[in-house]
């Protein structure tokens, strides 16, 4: 007997609402959000993390309605966004540690090819803050580099 599932394939998870207003049950003004941000900042957490605290803890679905603002843009203005940016960083620990796996692993063919696209994407994120000036210009993709980056 075929199973008849409700969601369509690849549509999973929550969405974020198409009208943009201020939810009643959020008590908190703009002022203590953005402190609130900013301290979680100084305790040096992604802006993803802030996100999702702010999210669970203090049941506030969305920063950008709320402050006008997004936690990014919070984190820049005070001087508290790292200086590589976040979905950056994160390639990196991959790529760090596929290749901890396929020091081990020479064999691995898949994770080889899986290290060249993931390093090719590097490579044109790094050509993409580099031109949007979040990046020095003479920033280069260097494995060893990455690796004390990543141990900070």
């Amino acid at each position: 007997m075929a199973r008849i599932y409700s969601r369509k394939k690849g549509k999973s998870g929550s969405k974020k609402p198409p009208i943009k207003i201020v939810p009643k049950w959020v008590k908190l003004k703009k002022e203590e959000i953005i402190k609130m941000v900013i301290k979680m900042a100084k305790e040096r957490k992604s802006s993803t993390t802030i996100g999702s605290i702010l999210r669970d803890q203090y049941g506030i679905p969305d920063v950008k309605t709320l402050t006008g603002k997004t936690i990014t843009q919070i984190m820049r203005e005070n001087k508290l966004y790292p200086e590589i940016p976040e979905d950056l960083m994160n390639l990196f620990r991959k790529s760090v540690s596929l290749r901890n796996h396929l020091s081990k692993n020479k064999a691995d063919k898949h994770s080889k090819k899986g290290l060249e696209h993931m390093e090719s994407k590097i490579r044109r994120l790094i050509k993409y803050y580099m031109r949007e000036g979040k990046l020095p210009r003479d920033f280069r993709y260097d494995v060893e580099k990455v690796k004390l980056i990543i141990q900070k």
